[in-house]
């Protein structure tokens, strides 16, 4: 199969970018019969990353198993972020709510002497994330959950890139992440800040003193999530980015909770 009909038959599929995603499979592919497999998966409407089994994020390879949420590239402004305020040794990092991983292993490339702890509810994501997050504690369970203990009042950074997409908008959003994404990672409640909520219920017992809690929200709902968590002893302030077209709220633990 020759790259220009690849590239006309992904262009026929309606994807944007067919010229650079027919050279993304073609490299992909290990024979004739591969390609032609994926290109029917891309076609079909399988997101890239997982016609692919990666995604790119700040320039890692992430690995990125079907039906694992793909990471945004606008979620590189949250990256950005966490660097930013994280301690540049030794810094203590949790990151909820994990996905593929992206979000840990990028801190890990961008800092020194990281000690990274992952968590999510999906096991196929925790699964994946796993295999990109080498050496990391990575947790399937509910949020705090499944955290140990011992990371109680120790957390400089703590991600928690949940989902805000609200409940009655989940079959206004691409098909792509409709239907291959777990919808546990899309799906934020009522108002697309429920797990927030409880996100920030719980935050002042495992943030050390100054620590932050960072996540992503849209413009709309960052009023909401600024208010959400302004209840529970934190200091938030908004992050906007028009490039990445991307909202961040940095929130710093005022009265944290000592450990239990």
């Amino acid at each position: 199969m020759s790259l220009s009909v690849i590239v006309s038959r992904l262009r026929a599929a309606g994807c944007v970018f067919a010229e650079e995603e027919a050279r993304l499979l073609a490299d992909a592919a290990r024979d004739h019969g591969t390609l032609a497999r994926l290109v029917e998966r891309r076609a079909a409407g399988e997101p890239l990353e997982h016609v692919l089994g990666w995604a790119r994020f700040r320039g890692l390879r992430v690995l990125v198993d079907p039906g694992v949420f793909v990471p945004r590239p606008r979620t590189e402004f949250l990256a950005e972020q966490a660097i930013a305020v994280a301690p540049r040794r030794a810094a203590v990092v949790v990151d909820l709510c994990c996905g593929s991983g992206a979000l840990g292993a990028a801190l890990v490339a961008a800092l020194e002497e990281v000690e990274l702890h992952a968590a999510d509810i999906d096991p196929a994501a925790v699964a994946c994330a796993r295999r990109n997050l080498p050496g990391a504690g990575v947790y399937e369970g509910d949020l705090y959950d499944p955290l140990p203990a011992g990371l109680r009042g120790r957390v400089d950074v703590l991600l928690a890139n949940v989902p805000y997409v609200p409940t009655g908008e989940i079959p206004l959003l691409p098909a792509e992440a409709r239907l291959h994404e777990a919808r546990v990672a899309l799906d934020g409640g009522r108002d697309g800040l429920e797990v927030l909520r409880r996100v920030a219920a719980g935050a002042g017992r495992w943030l050390a003193p100054g620590g932050r809690l960072l996540f992503e929200t849209s413009e709309r709902q960052a009023p909401h999530a600024v208010e959400a968590i302004a209840r529970h002893g934190l200091r938030p302030r908004v992050k906007r980015s028009s490039g990445w077209d991307a909202t961040v709220v940095i929130a710093t633990v005022v009265t944290a909770a000592r450990p239990a």
